[in-house]
């Protein structure tokens, strides 16, 4: 991979340079493929990971047991991911509001089909934050 921006997952896991990551203009390939590293790091219940590298203003808002602990819940039901096909990124700047939430946002949305409802088409929601060091770091998860 060429600026693996969006692995900001990975970065949190300590497997990446955090140089590596230091990018404020995303190349949209890598965006889907940080992305679906973090839903893999879920698929394989490497949530605690994931939120251990969060950005601040994620791990001030959710406790980690919190997080780990509705991923689980979420997830549970569905059984194992059977496909999973990138939709949409979505960038977004907050100007207003809490101070931790202001500045650059990616969203990346997937849409998945588990083992245990094949027939239908859930959406997974990965967001990454650009923090105050220049450096995008994970900070979302939500599936509906």
């Amino acid at each position: 991979m060429t600026r693996l921006l969006a692995a900001a997952a990975l970065l949190a896991c300590g497997w990446l340079q955090p140089a590596i990551a230091q990018t404020l203009e995303p190349d949209p390939t890598d965006l889907v493929r940080g992305g679906l590293q973090v839903v893999q790091m879920i698929d394989l219940d490497k949530t605690g990971e994931l939120w251990d590298g969060a950005a601040a203003a994620t791990r001030k808002r959710v406790a980690r047991d919190d997080f780990t602990g509705q991923v689980a819940k979420a997830r549970a039901a569905l059984g194992a991911p059977r496909q999973r096909t990138w939709y949409a990124i979505n960038r977004q700047f907050i100007a207003d509001g809490d101070a931790d939430l202001k500045g650059q946002f990616v969203n990346i949305e997937y849409e998945t089909r588990f083992s245990n409802d094949a027939s239908t088409t859930r959406r997974e929601l990965v967001t990454f934050h650009l923090d105050s060091d220049r450096v995008w770091r994970f900070s979302g998860y939500v599936i509906r």
